[in-house]
């Protein structure tokens, strides 16, 4: 392992943090840094940059890189770094990995291919277990379920977790019987760490045994995300259900409600009130509302004590 320490930040509140861009969509450095600082003061264990809310699939390859160069300079070995690698082939997924072991991230997080014209469990299986076993680095397994193009089946899910080289599994597939695959996995490998994703329902997963959260509004909720591990850890599960409460109330609010209308736009426009980002342009162009806008004004209001401790 490059890292040492690596194993010991594998747990706790991870954040899938968001990119800032400039009003050109250039990469915005200083709000990269202050993005850095920021979840260092949330107590963060690590940053997964370029993932579904990093816009990786979006933004040019120049940008991933000079994304991950700026953020590990900055971050000076504080958090775990890990890079969202995902393509529709395991020779780009390697070019990918390789890229990012150069520019300095710790873990490299493969998700399912977003295009694939054969897709049986064999040839899944061949392409995740190419990657994983000609890579340079430690490699984490984004488990979206059903929610995207590719879908991999339990089977199949079951031996890439079974894969030595994989140490960290972001499951964000909303799905108990994943759950239990990925818990029983953990069994028969104690050093393979579960964070789930599904942020509106964390405490279950706790509960169960994994071993923290990997959270898309982690920059923003990771204060409340962190005292529910706490409650949980402490058998207190009416207290982790209040927080949980508090913090699906925050992010249904800067999101845009339960339709989440607003997403990415929603939360961009929340880090420009917090000081953090410049602007809130995306690839994805959500829209912002002016009841999102209202929403995010009252959360920045009655939730300042956890957005900005």
């Amino acid at each position: 392992m490059k890292n040492p320490k690596l194993h010991d930040t594998l747990h706790g509140v991870w954040s899938a943090t968001p990119t800032p861009f400039t009003a050109s969509m250039g990469l915005d450095l200083a709000s990269i840094d202050r993005m850095v600082e920021h979840h260092v003061r949330l107590g963060v264990k690590g940053l997964f940059l370029a993932g579904t809310c990093g816009e990786g699939a979006w933004m040019t390859n120049d940008q991933r890189r000079r994304l991950v160069e700026r953020v590990v300079k900055r971050n000076r070995g504080r958090m775990a770094v890990a890079v969202q690698v995902t393509d529709n082939s395991a020779a780009r997924i390697l070019d990918n990995i390789q890229q990012a072991r150069e520019d300095g991230a710790d873990i490299a997080v493969i998700a399912p291919p977003n295009f694939m014209t054969l897709v049986t469990p064999r040839h899944l299986l061949d392409l995740y277990q190419t990657a994983i076993r000609q890579s340079p680095l430690r490699i984490g397994i984004y488990d979206r379920g059903a929610h995207g193009a590719v879908v991999v089946p339990n089977a199949v899910l079951k031996q890439i977790y079974m894969e030595p080289n994989v140490v960290l599994v972001k499951d964000s597939s909303a799905d108990m019987v994943r759950m239990k695959l990925a818990l029983a996995v953990r069994a028969k490998r104690p050093a393979l760490r579960l964070l789930t994703g599904w942020e509106f329902n964390t405490v279950p997963y706790l509960k169960n045994g994994y071993d923290g959260l990997l959270l898309g509004g982690g920059i923003f909720n990771g204060v409340l995300a962190g005292r529910i591990i706490e409650a949980v850890k402490a058998g207190e599960i009416k207290r982790a259900d209040a927080i949980q409460a508090r913090m699906n109330t925050m992010m249904y609010r800067v999101f845009g409600g339960k339709k989440i209308t607003c997403w990415l736009s929603g939360q961009k426009r929340l880090l420009v009130e917090m000081g953090l980002f410049s602007t809130w342009r995306s690839y994805l162009n959500y829209p912002l509302t002016a009841s999102c806008e209202k929403a995010i004004k009252k959360v920045f209001k009655d939730d300042r004590d956890v957005l900005l401790p």
